[in-house]
């Protein structure tokens, strides 16, 4: 039965829903490589993401609150929803307003901020990231190593530092590039658990469509 206690108390400690709004240690901003979502998932979906005339490359998929180990979720917050018009306004950078309302619902919440509020703080952190030209210059689909595509961010954000940021995959393509923000959007390491870099030496990356 102890193991079972602890099994319990360490998945808590990784995942938590329903927590109290504005309890959290810092923010990981996450930028998703537009391509690879639309050919895992948003062509299948018919998302007007993918819709060639929207020309996405690196979009915000979200800011998330974060504990130094593990995040909350879905919090308990007394601030009203956005509005149609709140989530459709985002659409310019998170792909589509259905994005911008689950991401509010499952992460916003939980920052303590009203919709309004967390949505500008979401816009200030993604422009203050400079991405990449490089990858907009693809005309076709690279494989590369994801370390790769951390150097360029670091070259591109002389700022950052190596543990400031981490990249991501997913079935075997260039998933996200994930930044470690303090709540006053002041660069930070991350924490053990998000710091881990995708080591594949082969990654795809397809074009900017």
């Amino acid at each position: 039965m102890r193991w079972l206690l602890i099994l319990f108390l360490s998945t808590r400690l990784a995942h938590a829903d329903g927590e109290p709004a504005g309890d959290f240690d810092y923010y990981v901003l996450s930028l998703s490589w537009s391509p690879t979502f639309c050919a895992l998932e948003g062509d299948a979906r018919n998302s007007p993401q993918c819709d060639p005339e929207n020309d996405f490359g690196w979009v915000m998929h979200g800011l998330w609150p974060q504990y130094e180990k593990g995040w909350p979720a879905y919090c308990r917050t007394a601030e009203r929803d956005p509005s149609r018009s709140e989530t459709k306004a985002m659409a310019d950078i998170m792909g589509t307003s259905g994005l911008a309302w689950y991401q509010w619902k499952k992460h916003g919440r939980c920052s303590g901020l009203s919709s309004e509020e967390y949505y500008a703080t979401a816009r200030r952190a993604y422009e203050a990231v400079t991405r990449p030209e490089v990858f907009r210059k693809l005309t076709r689909p690279v494989k590369l190593p994801a370390s790769v595509v951390e150097e360029a961010f670091l070259q591109s954000n002389p700022e950052w530092e190596a543990d400031m940021v981490t990249i991501t995959c997913k079935a075997g393509r260039i998933q996200e590039a994930r930044v470690c923000l303090t709540k006053d959007l002041e660069l930070r390491d991350c924490g053990a658990d998000v710091v881990r870099d995708c080591t594949m030496r082969d990654a795809l990356m397809d074009e900017v469509r």
